[in-house]
């Protein structure tokens, strides 16, 4: 029988079978006729072997090499999945999964669907999601390109793990399972390959429990090329975990910008500077002035993105957050925005003090710069404020 998934169903369920059923074992499938049916029966014979409970789901994206039939006559059911790419493909597999836990693999025969017993003893274990670690379980020959082996995959594992602090040291390892509970709480919402990132980053944000089981890889055995295009999935990749994270993407790089633009400009308030040669003067208090502004731009795009976020049930809730949006209220902003603007313009206003008792003739720009950079700062600073506040406070009128 053939499933129509979409994001707003889910087929109907027999509670009593789905009560009964322990693990789902499912396979995304897009043309994989020439590797299907064997790792159908790996995983049929783990079931058997282990005398488990359970299915193997093929949620298929939509094939044309008859990749469904044979799915069907090997013994596992077919979830027809219409929305295209990757992650599709799995979410549908997931809510038509029938089982308490769930085990993610590819069908293209890289892994080994009949060694799986690691994985589901964690997860009975108590282990919300369960990730393999093919560098700790090891890499047949040509079973990864290099790029991805020794830049791809360490690259952006690296960046996960300090963007967001998990513990897990293999990303985008396709085989891993997880809790059928676990996997709703996630409210998954990728399309192509960056599910793999967002279940990881997602279940760590989660404080679930997350583990690793080492697993091994080995050449696909289809003949044409994978899926997978590694500039284009990587920056998807990438993306994602920018997007996931506002301290990285603005927080981070605005209060650097901030910080030196600041001690740029108090370093040269007084006068000119001559380091090594290398004189300092109104160009770059000038531009230690624009550094402040875009430092303060990006501070603000943080919060904001963190609000909308947690509002939107993107991300959870941070106490963090909570906490500054109780002292910073929209009558906090605007009464310090209208402090910055005041200063900006008593400042403003003593530099033309400074021009017409020069009969508004020309000036020394070295004097009345120094004046004037400062000044146009806090006045700009004083109005992003105020709008900030207005804006904020309409992100929080859902609280």
């Amino acid at each position: 029988m053939t499933v129509q998934i979409s994001r707003s169903s889910a087929p109907p369920q027999d509670d009593v079978l789905t009560e009964s059923i322990e693990l789902s074992i499912v396979m995304p499938c897009l043309n994989e006729a020439e590797t299907l049916e064997t790792c159908i029966a790996k995983a049929i014979g783990f079931l058997k072997a282990h005398g488990v409970r359970g299915e193997v789901v093929v949620a298929d994206n939509g094939s044309t090499d008859g990749s469904p039939d044979l799915a069907r006559r090997a013994g596992a059911r077919v979830v027809a999945v219409e929305k295209k790419g990757y992650g599709s493909a799995l979410r549908g597999g997931f809510e038509a999964a029938r089982g308490r836990y769930v085990i993610m693999g590819d069908a293209d025969d890289s892994y080994d669907f009949s060694a799986l017993g690691p994985l589901l003893e964690e997860l009975r274990a108590g282990a919300d999601l369960v990730m393999g670690n093919r560098f700790r379980g090891g890499i047949a020959p040509s079973a990864m390109p290099p790029l991805h082996r020794y830049l791809g995959n360490p690259v952006l594992t690296a960046i996960g793990r300090l963007f967001f602090r998990s513990p897990i040291r293999d990303f985008h390892c396709g085989l891993r399972g997880f809790s059928k509970h676990a996997i709703e709480r996630m409210e998954l919402r990728t399309t192509g390959m960056e599910l793999a990132s967002e279940m990881v980053v997602k279940a760590t944000l989660l404080g679930m429990r997350v583990t690793e089981v080492p697993v091994t890889l080995s050449p696909d055995g289809r003949s044409r090329p994978p899926h997978l295009r590694s500039w284009r999935d990587g920056w998807r990749h990438l993306r994602f975990l920018l997007l996931y994270s506002p301290r990285w993407l603005f927080l981070y790089p605005g209060l650097a910008l901030m910080l030196i633009g600041l001690a740029a400009g108090l370093w040269l308030m007084p006068g000119p500077r001559v380091v090594g040669g290398m004189a300092f003067d109104l160009q770059t208090l000038l531009y230690a002035g624009i550094a402040v502004l875009l430092g303060y731009q990006a501070v603000t795009f943080a919060i904001f993105t963190k609000v909308y976020a947690i509002s939107s049930g993107l991300l959870p809730g941070d106490r963090r957050i909570e906490s500054l949006l109780r002292w910073v209220t929209l009558e906090t902003g605007l009464l310090v925005g209208a402090i910055l603007t005041v200063f900006g313009i008593a400042g403003s206003l003593f530099a033309v003090g400074i021009w017409g008792e020069a009969s508004y003739s020309s000036l020394n720009p070295s004097q009345t710069m120094r004046i004037i950079v400062p000044s146009v700062v806090a006045m700009t600073l004083g109005v992003q404020t105020i709008l900030s506040a207005f804006f904020l406070s309409v992100l929080g009128l859902k609280q």
